[in-house]
């Protein structure tokens, strides 16, 4: 910044206790994400003060400001639940809107869960200022018993992000992965002295950055995508990391679709059974060997890009290369996999022409494939309901519709409804699909993200009960068993419903916006004509 530029600003920085000195400094961002409502970000104060201390270290002047953070935990079972996915794109615009009001010239993102990493990252590409991300860990849990799926039978001990390889310990991975966060950001537990001093050494690396000129878009590369979507499908991680790396691909200007992610599923295998897909814990990640051993594997097939730069300085490769595997259960080798293929699958057909995601990897062999009656709800409480109360028979088709993106609105979670199976004793018996999406905690043959959505007149708008719904998930497909023809007649038919609920503005416009969930349920940005200028 220019220093006639500073002096003039100096006074009002003066008036809060700045230094002449300190301003004449890189003026560094650090993006805190703490408050008193969410556990996964109840600590963050002292990861930002760490941090902060690292950025000192190399002379650079800190400035904290605050984001919104939104359990989806917290949201569960009421319309909260709209608001957590819509989140993301305000994270990303009150970050935007900071930085460049403040022209800022570096920043540190301390997160947490499910949507605040994403947004902050798709903040950091769209900026494309010096960044790097500093998540605040998972938080230790205990388990009892064999029997029930780890989901449901877990205690939740002290701060950090649920233990469970839900979405946002899958985004953490996706971070450091990615090369947009430091070695060991994704399992380093929240309480270890250890997670203080990698959000030091964070400060410490942004400031390197910023002497170098090193932006997220030189890291956040199209091979640093596919090491992350290859990482993804080895962890087995949440279906909705599909929905947050195309968002952040837009921001950072790298073309990647559906179709990528299930072409390298297919070539990925499975080396972790985290929980809810199996009984292990971020903790025990960590213990294992950390995201560090599973890339070191993945790269003895020649899976990963190893020359994709990362914010350490150090390229894949280099951070890798002295990895280790510890033990043979939470990490399994390369050629001894849990599965051959990745976690998760695209599924395609009559009824998701524009695509569907489920996690295979949590699905009973039973039931990757199935067919059955259609069973139609148009808001999930419903479907929750008739679950719980034994409405649904085995062989049942659970279709949940209007919960899209635009529908929903907001593109809630279902996980009254797979929780509801999985306590029902269900998940071997029933399958669900739906145009909303899923929770990282659910397992079970539960297919989402069906593209276009019914508020878009997508077929599953037009689904009648009883109609016969088949899907083979190694085939990857997903139909109803109806003649194109009468799905076109049906389709001619319909007309678009009102929202299911009533909606505050924020929802209203978010609505009116967002885009499909195959796309990555991004916001539209009008044109000329829909902003009222000339076309």
């Amino acid at each position: 910044m220019r220093s006639d530029t500073v002096r003039a600003r100096f006074m009002f920085f003066e008036a809060m206790g700045r230094t002449l000195e300190e301003m004449e400094r890189p003026m560094v961002a650090v993006v805190n994400s703490q408050n008193e409502l969410v556990p996964g970000h109840i600590h963050l104060d002292d990861i930002a003060n760490a941090a902060r201390e690292g950025i000192i270290s190399k002379g650079g002047t800190p400035f904290e400001f605050p984001t919104i953070a939104i359990c989806d935990g917290l949201t569960i079972g009421h319309a909260g639940m709209c608001y957590p996915l819509s989140s993301r794109e305000l994270i990303a615009d009150s970050i935007e809107a900071m930085m460049e009001a403040n022209t800022m010239d570096a920043m540190a993102l301390v997160t947490g869960c499910d949507k605040i990493t994403p947004g902050m990252m798709m903040a950091a590409a769209r900026l494309d200022v010096p960044a790097i991300i500093i998540n605040g860990g998972p938080m230790l849990g205990r388990r009892y018993g064999d029997e029930k799926p780890a989901a449901l039978v877990i205690d939740f001990l002290g701060c950090g992000s649920c233990p469970g390889l839900y979405t946002a310990n899958s985004m953490a991975c996706m971070a450091e992965a990615l090369g947009i966060a430091l070695p060991w950001n994704s399992c380093i537990p929240a309480v270890y002295g250890r997670r203080r001093g990698l959000a030091r050494n964070s400060g410490v690396a942004l400031m390197e950055l910023w002497k170098k000129g090193v932006t997220p878009r030189q890291i956040l590369t199209r091979e640093a995508f596919e090491n992350a979507i290859r990482v993804d499908m080895a962890i087995g991680g949440s279906s909705n990391t599909l929905l947050h790396l195309m968002a952040l691909a837009n921001e950072a200007g790298v073309d990647i679709d559906l179709e990528l992610f299930d072409r390298m599923s297919r070539t990925t295998p499975c080396l972790c059974h985290l929980s809810p897909a199996g009984p292990y814990f971020i903790s025990e990640l960590y213990e294992a060997g950390g995201l560090g051993a599973v890339m070191k594997e993945l790269s003895k097939k020649d899976l990963l890009h190893l020359d994709a730069p990362t914010v350490s300085g150090q390229t894949i490769g280099e951070i890798i290369k002295d990895a280790e595997r510890i033990g043979d259960d939470v990490i399994r080798s390369i050629d001894d996999p849990y599965d051959v293929e990745g976690g998760l699958a695209v599924l395609y057909g009559n009824l998701a022409p524009d695509g569907a995601v489920v996690k295979q990897s949590a699905v009973v062999p039973e039931m990757l494939k199935h067919e059955g009656p259609a069973r139609v709800f148009d808001i999930e409480e419903e479907a929750a309901d008739a679950i719980m109360t034994g409405k649904i028979n085995k062989g049942d088709v659970v279709v949940i519709r209007y919960e899209g993106p635009k529908g929903g609105p907001g593109f809630r979670e279902m996980v009254v409804s797979t929780i509801s199976i999985v306590g029902m004793g269900l998940e071997r018996d029933i399958a669900l699909i739906t145009d909303g999406r899923f929770s990282g905690v659910t397992s079970g043959a539960a297919i989402g993200h069906i593209s276009p959505e019914a508020m878009e007149g997508g077929p599953i708008a037009v689904v009648e009960e009883g109609d016969i719904i088949e899907y083979d998930i190694p085939r990857r497909t997903l139909n109803v068993r109806l003649p194109q023809e009468e799905i076109d007649a049906r389709l001619a038919r319909w007309s678009k419903p009102p929202l299911k609920r009533e909606v505050k503005s924020y929802l209203k416009r978010y609505s009116a916006m967002v885009t499909s969930a195959s796309t990555g349920a991004i916001l539209r940005v009008p044109d000329a004509k829909d902003a009222g200028g000339k076309s």
